[in-house]
């Protein structure tokens, strides 16, 4: 026997199961697409409904059990509540299901779906919540739906819009719905060296391979543009031509400049052709998607290579550089770059001056230009020179300071005593800088009154303290001549004063040669004993030995001064032979001395007798 529909009621059983209670108007809102009584349909109409019909409302089946949907089918639900876990949804079944909250999308961290609105979801077979709801995966129906298109997509030859979400190897990676590897070569109709300027962006693309089983999905840019690309490249290479201006979007960046999508061709702005003014990296300038009208700077139509400019859109700054820099005057600019010779200022984009090591401080005990300035400074500058012809532009730094050698010679006197520091040892000298920014020489020649100096670090040493006396001073040539051994008596001159020719003097024999021996007859003061002034010595017998034993201190006569040349001769021989002299001088007073008293004595004894006759 049959049911009637119309005799049951909300708690009759059936088959020993409970059946669900219409819902009425109070207890479910009516939500689109839902079936619902229609106010205007007559009894008769109404009545035209069969039980099937009534279950099938209901997602029963004939049985009064719950339609369980294909594996797989996605349904159309809609939101009856949000909570903090789930979402519930009505998928017109027996009861609501759950779609946890983590898989619905959010903005700022809040879910954006409310009650009403419309949810596509897919049954999890045999899996229930706690609360006894159907689980339901909102994630499973979109990645289904996203197959079903790109299933269409590849049987149509459509094109889709993926994005692009990052770099893998041997391609990119693009969100077409699932994730799908899109090829190097694929990228672009041309090679192309910097595929990650693509992160991020959302393009065209066509499906070339699709394997749903194993979730594999290849796709191409290069198809999907090809077609449009090769007729915008036709018109393009018809209107480009050298010194021709055209329009162009930012396409990729590289360590050396930047390739621009011309439309159906691409251009290379180098670098070097972005700006007037010193360009580290290509970002620095330009960024990618950015529109920018160039200039074209060649053009080779058979290699469809396209070189293009951007300073050249904007006057060259160096063509009216002089009205805006004259020599003397004081600019401000950044230190772009520091090298061994000096340091390059930027004064404004495209015009660099340089700062040379020597015009950095009047002193030059700099070692380096980085003990001055270093790269971001803002340096205060004065204008030496500018050649506009060859971009260049002379900046100095001491120049604003009064430069000391103007007022060196009202500052020092010639024969004062002054102080410094040893700075630099050369073959012929010695500089020493008495003040920051001069410098004095000191000439080996100037070192010692007396010693033989073949080099100056025999006496001094780099970063020694000394005094010496101002010998000459030229300010216009920037020279300052000072002396250390005219700090000291000169020894030679001191004897010069004090002797002459004929006096004997005590020395130390100090060394030999073949043709005589120094004798030290003062401190620093050496005379020559030529050996023919020996006693004794006889021609050849130098090749036996010195005629003088060397340390032997003997006593000498001078018998040549030669003040010019600072040469003393001394005698050996002279001081023998006067002492000859004195011996026979003395022996002959002796002797007259005798003579006189035997004569006196003579005298005496003659004078004796005749006084005895008396």
């Amino acid at each position: 026997m049959g049911l009637n529909p119309d005799s049951l009621t909300p708690n009759d059983p059936v088959s020993g199961a409970e059946t669900r209670p219409a819902p009425g108007p109070a207890a479910v809102p009516e939500l689109p697409g839902r079936p619902s009584a229609d106010p205007e349909a007559t009894e008769e109409e109404e009545e035209t409904f069969s039980m099937d019909d009534v279950l099938a409302s209901e997602g029963l089946d004939e049985y009064g059990q719950f339609s369980m949907p294909e594996d797989g089918e996605v349904l159309q639900g809609y939101v009856v509540k949000v909570t903090d876990k789930e979402v519930l949804v009505d998928i017109g079944a027996k009861s609501e299901g759950a779609v946890p909250i983590s898989q619905l999308p959010t903005v700022d961290g809040k879910i954006t779906v409310k009650p009403g609105d419309t949810l596509e979801v897919v049954v999890e077979r045999g899996q229930l919540t706690p609360e006894g709801y159907v689980m339901l995966s909102h994630h499973k129906a979109s990645n289904n739906k996203a197959w079903d298109a790109l299933d269409e997509a590849l049987k149509n030859d459509e094109i889709i819009t993926g994005k692009v979400t990052g770099r893998t190897k041997g391609g990119l990676m693009v969100d077409v719905g699932v994730e799908a590897f899109m090829p190097g070569s694929q990228v672009d109709v041309r090679p192309v060296y910097n595929v990650e300027g693509f992160i991020g962006q959302e393009i065209p693309v066509r499906v070339v391979k699709l394997n749903r089983r194993r979730g594999n999905v290849v796709v191409s840019r290069k198809m999907a543009i090809e077609e449009d690309v090769n007729a915008k490249k036709t018109v393009l290479l018809d209107q480009v031509h050298e010194g021709g201006d055209v329009r162009g979007t930012v396409k990729n960046l590289t360590e050396y400049g930047a390739f621009i999508d011309l439309g159906g061709i691409d251009g290379l702005l180098h670098v070097s052709d972005m700006s007037h003014g010193r360009v580290t990296h290509p970002s620095e300038v330009v960024q990618v998607g950015q529109e920018l009208t160039l200039r074209v700077l060649k053009f080779d139509r058979d290699k469809e290579r396209i070189s293009l400019g951007l300073k050249q859109m904007m006057p060259d700054p160096w063509e009216t550089v002089l009205e805006r820099y004259q020599p003397g005057t004081r600019v401000i600019g950044r230190v772009v770059s520091v090298t061994d010779y000096g340091s390059f200022v930027e004064l404004e984009a495209g015009v660099e001056g340089l700062i040379h090591i020597s015009e950095m401080t009047w002193s030059r005990r700099m070692k380096h230009p980085s003990k001055v300035v270093k790269p971001g400074d803002q340096v205060e500058s004065v204008v030496l020179e500018v050649k506009s012809r060859d971009r260049r532009i002379s900046l100095g730094i001491k120049q604003l300071e009064a430069d000391p050698w103007t007022t060196v010679a009202a500052r020092y006197a010639i024969g004062s005593v002054v102080e410094g520091r040893v700075r630099k040892l050369s073959d012929f000298g010695a500089f020493i800088e008495i003040e920051e920014g001069i410098d004095g020489l000191v000439h080996v020649s100037d070192l010692s009154w007396t010693k033989h100096i073949k080099h100056p670090s025999e006496l001094l040493k780099k970063g020694q303290i000394v005094q010496a006396v101002i010998l000459q001073i030229d300010a216009p040539t920037r020279r300052l001549s000072l002396g250390m051994k005219q700090l000291q008596p000169d020894a030679w001159e001191s004897f010069f004063q004090s002797h002459q020719v004929g006096d004997l003097v005590k020395g130390r024999v100090c060394r030999a040669s073949t043709f005589g021996m120094f004798v030290e007859v003062a401190p620093g003061v050496e005379a020559l004993c030529h050996n023919s002034e020996v006693p004794g010595f006889q021609r050849g017998q130098e090749a036996k030995g010195p005629a003088l034993p060397v340390n032997e201190e003997y006593v000498f006569k001078v018998i040549r001064l030669n003040v010019g040349e600072k040469k003393i001769g001394l005698s050996l021989k002279a001081v023998a032979e006067d002492e000859e002299k004195h011996r026979l001088a003395d022996y002959q007073k002796q002797a007259a001395a005798a003579t006189s008293t035997i004569e006196e004595a003579l005298r005496k004894d003659e004078a004796a007798p005749a006084a005895d006759g008396e």
